[in-house]
């Protein structure tokens, strides 16, 4: 791993020109102290660095320096091939080699390309951490070491020891045979089976993992997308399914469709709001969407539903009451 940063650091100081130790830490990830022992290091080799003093000093390579810094490591040939999707990499634990690679995909460019190729990359912008109204998108939170022991048992398909934590359960230790990774809008999700039954587990709830050395018991050749998309199927049909019957103004009609999992029936009702039979995955789901369409909705049944949103609802207005 050093080796592969000190490369980076190399590449960095070529495409940059000069750089701050604190730049540096940034970009690599690392702490100054580790910059400067690193910057010892290829000094020690024969790469010619260098520090500049002032404010606008840093560390530099002297002009003309060129070495032959070819070769991608496993993970950042890795991290490229899903760099369609930056929050892929993020989820998969491969920011860092990404970006590690795509400095070297740059330094290997044509010089009279270089510069080009940067001017491009600056005006694509591709899947911001925000949308035009700065709602922020939440990726998964998960360890870089818990990461990396799952994706070595995907890729190596070897068996897979995980430490998990199923919603509203305490978590427990299970024995799994990886099959693949997906990442839907920044959440990652790691696809296995367990005692020859299909599971999905999602990859922040895995607190600890262990490549265990055994092979995993899985067919040698997979459809990720077809088995995400039949695990998908199964979730939406199985379950704690509710049915919610509701009335709905008309323009919270796409949010409602958006997060049910079915609209079985729609009419109109008099006044001209919608009356919807909708399913939902659970309870909690259906509480929180009719919760999210506030007084553009009214759930008519099931009477818990109805029971539940009535004290949510006179909790809020008593917390907000002016006295």
């Amino acid at each position: 791993m050093r080796a592969d940063r000190l490369v980076s650091l190399v590449l960095l100081l070529r495409r940059h020109g000069r750089m701050s130790a604190p730049a540096l830490a940034r970009e690599l990830e690392v702490s100054t102290r580790t910059v400067l022992r690193d910057i010892e290091a290829l000094s020690a080799a024969g790469v010619p660095v260098y520090a500049e003093r002032g404010r606008h000093g840093g560390f530099a390579l002297l002009p003309g320096f060129r070495t032959d810094l070819t070769g991608l490591n496993h993970d950042e040939a890795l991290a490229l091939l899903i760099a369609g999707s930056r929050r892929g990499a993020q989820a998969f634990g491969l920011g860092s080699a990404l970006a590690s690679a795509m400095l070297k995909v740059v330094d290997a460019l044509p010089e009279s390309h270089r510069e080009n190729a940067a001017d491009a990359a600056r005006r694509l912008l591709v899947d911001p951490d925000t949308d035009l109204l700065s709602r922020r998108q939440a990726p998964d939170d998960v360890p870089d070491t818990v990461m990396a022991e799952v994706r070595r048992a995907v890729l190596g398909g070897r068996r897979l020891r995980i430490r998990y934590e199923a919603w509203n359960e305490p978590a427990r230790w299970r024995t799994v045979d990886p099959v693949g990774l997906v990442t839907v809008r920044g959440l990652g999700y790691l696809l296995a089976a367990r005692s020859g039954a299909d599971r999905t587990y999602r990859l922040s709830r895995i607190l600890a993992a262990e490549e265990l050395p055994e092979p995993a018991q899985r067919p040698a050749h997979v459809d990720l997308s077809r088995a995400w998309q039949e695990r998908s199927t199964r979730f939406r049909t199985g379950g704690d399914q509710v049915t919610v019957l509701l009335r709905l103004d008309p323009a919270r009609r796409a949010d409602l469709v958006e997060t049910a999992l079915a609209v079985l029936t729609e009419e109109s009702d008099p006044d001209g709001w919608l009356r919807l039979e909708a399913t939902f995955q659970d309870p909690r789901h259906a509480e929180w969407a009719l919760w999210q369409l506030a007084a553009n909705a009214e759930a008519l049944a099931p009477n818990w539903l109805r029971e539940s949103l009535h004290a949510r609802a006179t909790e809020m207005a008593e917390r907000y009451k002016t006295s």
